[in-house]
């Protein structure tokens, strides 16, 4: 799909957008590893990895986005689909932009790329979650209109959780936004 239907317009200079392929998977790995500052050590690098299988990149292509740098370098994606459940939800599995690349609005043209896309699928809630000690993660996601859903405890700082949300010890807090 060339550049302009995915709307990279939104995109600053020297950045393109496309949809991932399972030749991606690598790549994605390594950044699942490395971007996220060390957050929960060499347990959390390999859960987010894990949140992240090929599969994604087989059957949810069309619904997610990969940023390159033009020397093709990875930039920044996002995975999302469209709930075969719920046929109002759209759900962001995970996204990610390199910490060089923070703050510069690629994650925010990210998400209203893949609101656009609900949209016009019919979709009108956008579903996602986190960890609750990703803590900047929870205030990006309040700034972008999602609010907390309630959980089964609110931690010290008011935050709603749902324990063992993905298993035992793995809580989540739940998002939920209109398209």
């Amino acid at each position: 799909m060339a550049e302009s239907a995915l709307g990279a317009g939104e995109l600053p200079a020297g950045l393109a957008l496309r949809h991932p392929t399972p030749a991606d998977h690598a790549r994605l790995q390594v950044a699942l590893a490395e971007w996220w500052g060390g957050l929960g050590g060499a347990a959390g690098a390999q859960q987010r990895q894990l949140l992240v299988p090929r599969l994604y990149l087989q059957h949810f292509a069309d619904t997610s986005f990969l940023v390159e740098r033009v020397d093709g370098t990875l930039h920044a994606f996002l995975i999302g689909f469209l709930s075969q459940s719920d046929p109002e939800a759209a759900y962001v599995h995970f996204v990610g932009v390199c910490p060089d690349g923070t703050r510069g609005g690629v994650g925010s043209a990210l998400y209203r790329r893949f609101f656009a896309l609900a949209r016009a699928a019919g979709r009108s809630r956008i579903r996602c979650i986190t960890s609750p000690n990703n803590r900047s993660s929870i205030a990006y996601h309040t700034r972008m209109g999602f609010r907390m859903e309630p959980g089964d405890l609110v931690d010290d700082t008011g935050v709603p959780v749902h324990r063992d949300y993905d298993g035992p010890g793995l809580d989540r807090v739940s998002f939920v936004r209109e398209a």
